[in-house]
């Protein structure tokens, strides 16, 4: 089986762009682009935590959602949720209504200010996991030895929901590794724009 599938332009796509109507408009304008924003990171991470056991489309239908409920993933916002907001999000029938992931999204945004405080930036620190060389080919492998480091160094700072498949799926949405397929047309788009990237460094502490 080919590993792309022909796009609405007529250009070849990863194959799973193909898989969801929708899928398409967030292959081409973000999957597999290096990211350097925290926020948009840290929202990331919890969608990615949310998926686990459902379908990305699942979560990706109800992103505007959970960023209406998580306060635009603001984890300075997010870590100060208490149980009144657990209730409210267990209530919400606009997200994925688990209380083990609702408490973890809380969780998490409080270690996420600990490692802002501890490395200046998460994007300092997500960094500095990306690999010298990406799978080949793309797509082969569900998780990588990078993702796996990453994955225990957040579970021993206290990060929950995050394991290795989960940190790898991070990894490729947010540019880490380019794990475009191979004659895909975004994969140039992504090497190109990883080329232009500087990936932020740890600001020194006075």
């Amino acid at each position: 089986m080919t590993e792309t599938i022909t796009g609405p332009d007529g250009k070849p796509r990863c194959r799973w762009a193909g898989s969801a109507p929708d899928f398409f408009a967030y292959h081409d304008a973000e999957w597999g682009y290096p990211v350097a924003d925290d926020i948009r990171l840290f929202e990331k991470i919890c969608l990615e935590s949310f998926q686990s056991g459902l379908s990305w489309r699942t979560i990706l239908n109800k992103r505007e959602n959970f960023r209406a409920a998580f306060a635009g993933f603001d984890f300075a916002r997010v870590a100060k949720f208490g149980e009144a907001d657990v209730a409210r999000l267990l209530a919400d029938a606009g997200i994925v209504r688990h209380r083990g992931k609702i408490e973890a999204t809380i969780n998490n945004a409080r270690r996420a200010l600990e490692l802002v405080e501890a490395e200046g930036s998460l994007a300092a620190y997500f960094w500095r996991f990306e690999p010298e060389t990406p799978p080949h080919p793309p797509q082969s492998v569900t998780t990588i030895p990078e993702a796996i480091a990453l994955s225990k160094d957040l579970k021993k700072r206290g990060w929950a929901f995050f394991g290795p498949t989960t940190a790898f799926a991070f990894m490729q949405a947010m540019g880490l590794v380019n794990d475009h397929a191979i004659g895909c047309a975004q994969r140039e788009k992504a090497a190109r724009l990883r080329a232009q990237f500087t990936p932020p460094t740890t600001l020194a502490k006075g």
